[in-house]
């Protein structure tokens, strides 16, 4: 069992709040908007949201690794513009990992737009490893996951 950490971090042209408010807090509609190749939908299970909250993110056939992922929000600063979220089931839970906790962050830059950070720490299964070609997927197709939300904004300057 390895425990690691992957972090991301990338400037964004949109205000933090607009980002926050479009990627977090109103995830649950624009994730199938915004990524309709990857993402089918997403339920909330549990709760509004808040804390405690449950969500299940359902992948459509074009992602082959798994088909659906549950997170569980364990901590949420609407003011400081933190999430942060454990995934309880599904995705790579069982097959490679043992846990997998995230942090997500927009902080506002003076010059405009925002630094959006992106921190996982987790752990492998006995006897598995977590390739150093795979955790550069895993941070690549974050940054892509966060172009798409930018462009989207962007392109709707009027929304969030």
């Amino acid at each position: 069992m390895v425990s690691g950490t992957a972090i991301t971090e990338e400037v964004s042209q949109v205000e933090a709040r607009r980002l926050w408010n479009a990627s977090v807090k109103d995830s649950h509609n624009l994730f199938p908007k915004v990524l309709p190749e990857l993402v089918a939908s997403v339920t909330l299970i549990q709760g509004d949201g808040g804390v405690g909250s449950i969500r299940q993110i359902n992948f459509t056939p074009a992602h082959k690794d798994f088909s659906f992922v549950k997170e569980r929000v364990d901590e949420i600063d609407d003011e400081k513009m933190v999430l942060k979220y454990t995934n309880i089931e599904g995705g790579v839970l069982g097959k490679k990992l043992s846990a997998a906790k995230f942090e997500v962050k927009f902080v506002p830059r003076k010059e405009g737009g925002c630094v959006a950070s992106w921190i996982c720490n987790y752990e492998t299964l006995p006897g598995a490893q977590l390739e150093e070609s795979k955790a550069k997927e895993i941070k690549e197709n974050s940054i892509a996951m966060l172009k798409k939300f930018e462009q989207y904004l962007l392109s709707n300057p009027s929304l969030y």
